[in-house]
């Protein structure tokens, strides 16, 4: 597996240093949020906390990435819907934007470690992007008052962001970039479209009436357990950091 990946980085070596550029623009976006939107809202938890609330959750959410599943009378197969952002908007709940982020950048390492990309990539970059879309705005929003009705309010924000900014990102750049790695032409991108919902006749209708639809779903199928766990799962944070501090503090001595 591991051999089948580097091959696939060198085959595709332009597109992975486009994710490069476009995985460090949404973190230095993130951290600016946090430095000036959020800078009297958010903590700052310890150091040796966040990377291992980072690395766990980040983890669990590239386990639930690999369970992945396509929604066959909404879109294409290649899309395909999972339960990883879960974890993901649990973290960047606990931690920010930036926590969120690197989260969802882990879930997508470590997926790519274990199964690989059947997708030349574009796929991964795509559930990395889309996925940022939704967590970092619920984030921001949530950071700025922690209630029940503002979380309700900053996963609606993220749901919408994500529905409108990945239409936008597919019809511009994500179904082109596919159709020329993965050597399928658009015409048959659309044709597997059109198939589903006769509406879809170009690759903007594609986004428009197949990508915003799932996306507006996995908004829903990941905001109802977001609100239920969130709670539960943070104390659970909360306690595992105070853990963490109290075994550094006991190596130091």
């Amino acid at each position: 597996m591991g051999n089948n990946l580097l091959q696939s980085i060198g085959d595709n070596m332009q597109f992975v240093l486009v994710c490069a550029v476009v995985i460090a623009a949404i973190l230095a976006v993130s951290e600016l949020m946090e430095r000036t939107i959020l800078k009297d809202n958010i903590g700052h938890p310890g150091k040796t906390h966040t990377i291992t609330i980072c690395g766990m959750l980040g983890a669990l959410a590239g386990i639930l990435y690999l369970f992945d599943f396509s929604v066959a009378f909404l879109a294409p197969g290649f899309y395909k819907l999972d339960f990883s952002e879960i974890p993901v908007m649990i973290g960047a709940f606990y931690l920010g934007p930036v926590g969120g982020v690197v989260i969802e950048l882990v879930k997508v390492l470590l997926k790519l470690v274990i199964k690989g990309t059947s997708t030349a990539f574009v796929g991964d970059l795509a559930n990395f992007v889309v996925g940022c879309a939704f967590v970092v705005p619920a984030a921001v929003v949530y950071h700025l008052k922690k209630t029940k009705k503002t979380a309700k309010l900053a996963l609606l924000t993220g749901t919408v962001f994500m529905a409108v900014f990945g239409s936008i990102f597919n019809a511009v750049y994500l179904i082109p970039a596919f159709s020329s790695l993965y050597g399928m032409p658009l015409d048959t991108i659309v044709g597997m479209g059109t198939a589903i919902n006769p509406a879809i006749t170009s690759v903007a209708t594609l986004a428009l009436f197949a990508v915003a639809p799932l996306n507006l779903l996995k908004g829903v199928l990941i905001s109802v357990p977001t609100m239920l766990l969130y709670k539960r799962i943070s104390k659970v944070l909360a306690q595992a950091g105070a853990g963490t501090v109290r075994r550094t503090a006991s190596e130091t001595e």
